[in-house]
């Protein structure tokens, strides 16, 4: 893709207004449970500078009456625009919470609406709040109430084909007072399989007055622009295509704002990436840390000769000297075979 359609190129060049808060950018990082980190956040936003990011979700429960807030919620002084994202069914506890996340300095407060996984839905959070619209509605006034900055909602299109309410659903939203929407175009029984139904987007796009964000199968440029053109949404949110690749959303953004498409990273310049992720991890979370970055070292060792053995072996790592030895030989490795074909980013998984 070389050129961006005048239409959307006129649409999205204003900033993005969330209540009385400005983002300059229209392309979002979605929270992601165990991903969104302080130091996941800081690879995303050295591509993506003015782009909102998202703490992973918090659990309004356990912040109810510690002392010390837990380190998901930790949000560095610099690192702006960022919201907190929390989850609950309790009106009153997520109140406080919103208390809580703003004192931190979030400059916007996201309630999960959407999280499909089992242990959060049969308490009440997450995407079962779709079957409860009027504890949802309550949850957002409540918020509204409590804290001065904008309070926006993550959901899906409904709790299963037969029960899509997006429609209802996200017009008594921003009747309680959300300031914006973001929608995953897949019900709660797709969980992340099949695909995103964006016409569910469009069809609350034109009935909404707030910002409605699209989430869902933004894995590249071309997804993007496809997705703001056939919903007319205020800006799109990337997830899992990001897994290993905190490139993307700052790709995107560029090419949003510039019409022109940025130099993809090489394979080994995702894993100088990766290596630099793998020690930031060591030294925010210690041994913790390395055991996390497993997963991380996995999702970057994509698309290359080789990336299989050194998946499997980075999948094993005990020390940070090990990991970042096994990246070493790679990246030399892939330098020294300079192959044209390994300029390409792996296939990410639509999210």
């Amino acid at each position: 893709m070389s050129v961006l359609p005048t239409e959307l190129k006129h649409r999205l060049s204003a900033p993005l207004k969330i209540g009385n808060l400005e983002v300059n950018s229209r392309v979002l990082q979605s929270p992601l449970s165990g991903v969104t980190d302080l130091v996941f956040r800081r690879l995303v936003r050295r591509y993506a500078p003015t782009s909102m990011m998202y703490t992973e979700m918090v659990h309004a429960s356990q912040i109810r009456h510690v002392r010390e807030l837990p380190i998901i919620m930790e949000i560095d002084p610099g690192e702006r625009p960022i919201s907190i994202q929390l989850f609950d069914c309790r009106p009153d506890f997520l109140a406080d919470a919103a208390r809580k996340a703003v004192a931190e300095g979030a400059d916007t407060v996201d309630i999960n609406m959407g999280c499909p996984v089992n242990k959060i839905t049969k308490n009440g959070g997450g995407s079962s709040l779709l079957r409860q619209p009027e504890v949802a509605a309550e949850i957002v006034r409540s918020l509204v109430e409590a804290v001065a900055v904008p309070i926006t909602v993550k959901t899906r299109i409904g709790w299963d084909d037969g029960e899509i309410n997006i429609l209802d659903f996200s017009r008594r939203m921003e009747d309680a007072g959300a300031q914006m929407i973001t929608i995953h175009g897949r019900t709660r029984a797709q969980g992340y399989t099949g695909k995103a139904n964006w016409e569910w987007i469009a069809k609350v796009k034109e009935s909404l007055s707030i910002p409605v964000i699209a989430n869902g199968d933004i894995i590249s440029v071309e997804s993007a622009v496809k997705c703001l053109q056939e919903t007319g949404a205020d800006g799109v949110m990337c997830s899992r295509g990001t897994l290993g690749y905190p490139f993307l959303v700052g790709e995107i953004d560029h090419f949003l704002k510039t019409g022109c498409t940025k130099a993809l990273p090489t394979a080994a310049e995702r894993l100088e990436c990766a290596k630099e992720h793998l020690q930031a991890l060591w030294v925010y979370k210690g041994q913790r840390g390395i055991y996390q970055s497993r997963k991380h070292m996995t999702w970057y060792a994509k698309g290359f000769p080789g990336a299989n053995e050194l998946r499997e072996r980075l999948a094993r790592v005990e020390t940070v000297e090990a990991g970042c030895e096994l990246l070493d030989g790679a990246i030399a490795q892939l330098r020294q075979q300079n192959r044209p074909e390994l300029d390409s980013p792996p296939v990410r998984q639509p999210a």
